[in-house]
């Protein structure tokens, strides 16, 4: 699912919203989560799932195509780790 088809599918699901409204929290929604990774806050979606920022440390890796080592500098990565509700029910438990 994309973003536009959430914001489609809220939409049909409470026409008493505007589209525009639906579209503006849905961004806002998706700002605030973006907005408290980048400060390094841990967002929690209880049911859904825990998104949060691990640190990976600088490195020597390997170009693949040539052979030759590069320096991968440390770098900052978003990582989700699934709730006991989503992960029962991906797993039909419930």
């Amino acid at each position: 699912m994309i973003r536009s088809e959430l914001i489609q599918k809220i939409a049909d699901e409470n026409p008493h919203l505007y589209q525009r409204d639906v579209e503006r929290i849905v961004n806002t929604i998706f700002e605030e989560v973006t907005d408290a990774m980048a400060r390094g806050d841990r967002v929690e979606l209880r049911g859904f799932g825990a998104f949060s920022v691990k640190k990976r440390d600088a490195r020597v890796g390997r170009n693949p195509r040539t052979g030759e080592t590069v320096h991968v500098e440390e770098k900052h990565v978003p990582f989700f780790k699934t709730g006991k509700l989503l992960r029962d029910r991906l797993n039909g438990k419930s």
